[in-house]
């Protein structure tokens, strides 16, 4: 196990089941605590609120709506964030063009390689 993400609290935001559950599942491997995963805005909210974190992964699209508002929230606390999503940087809107992003189709190895980024590793599995 990789020091990157041992006893780091990880919060997950992503509406499609398979990649939640597998996003999940590696990050636990990797000694991470795993907050969530939630799949709408509302729940990621309370989450972001709800304690400390030290790290997120986002999806961009949850269920038609977007995950911006948690990414804001994040940002305000500090707390480094990740986009999961289909959507070229470009096409984001201005403020998060340039945030940290994964592109789906996605390897769980390329999310933990920029998960460990995000907190200061070198990698993290």
């Amino acid at each position: 196990m990789a020091q990157g993400l041992s006893g780091k609290r990880i919060l997950i935001v992503e509406d499609e089941y398979f990649i939640a559950a597998d996003l999940k599942r590696a990050f636990q491997q990797d000694g991470a605590i795993v907050i969530g995963p939630v799949g709408d805005v509302g729940l990621g909210l309370a989450l972001a609120e709800a304690g400390k974190l030290d790290a997120a992964v986002l999806d961009v699209n949850l269920e038609g709506s977007n995950s911006y508002p948690i990414a804001d929230r994040l940002a305000d606390q500090a707390i480094p964030y990740m986009f999961l999503t289909g959507y070229d940087g470009w096409s984001l809107p201005e403020p998060y063009c340039d945030a940290p992003r994964v592109a789906k189709p996605f390897t769980v190895h390329m999310v933990l390689a920029h998960l460990g980024q995000l907190l200061g590793s070198d990698k993290a599995s």
